[in-house]
């Protein structure tokens, strides 16, 4: 038998070398695929989910990414002046406050073009700062290559 010869054992180790390589490969690519924008789009209920997503908006913004929010449906409450959720454990803080710190970091924060005409609120109900999307300029950071879209 030649050394051209390509044996069971020769195609066996040659595939295993290409997989590892190809591990090595996407594990390097990974590592280089920082964020630089992030988009929140919350619409749950949950007063935990609320919570999370907010504390891991705050931790994207003190790693240095560039953190928007919209808030839909029951989420959209989040935005209004006079809610008031409970505390959350361990922190004691609630969405309301977290969410106050992502946008005292810079954070933008709208609700979405929905919220307030299916609700009994108007723009003037809403916390300082927040504003309401336009389904235009939502769509373009939706797709825009260098921003991460997370939805809870």
């Amino acid at each position: 038998m030649d050394k051209s010869t390509i044996t069971p054992r020769r195609f066996a180790f040659m595939f295993l070398l290409m997989a590892i390589l190809l591990v090595l490969n996407v594990t390097v690519a990974k590592a280089d695929d920082k964020i630089d924008k992030a988009l929140i789009i919350l619409t749950s209920p949950s007063l935990q989910t609320q919570g999370m997503a907010m504390v891991l908006g705050n931790t994207m913004q003190a790693q240095g990414v560039r953190v928007d929010v919209l808030l839909c449906d029951t989420a959209g409450d989040l935005a209004l002046a006079e809610t008031r959720s409970p505390v959350l454990e361990p922190k004691k803080v609630t969405p309301e406050q977290l969410l106050g710190k992502l946008m005292q970091g810079g954070a933008s924060v709208n609700v979405c073009a929905l919220y307030l005409p299916n609700s009994s609120h108007d723009q003037t109900a809403l916390r300082d700062g927040i504003g309401v999307a336009t389904p235009p300029a939502m769509a373009k950071m939706m797709v825009d290559e260098d921003t991460r879209v997370f939805s809870f």
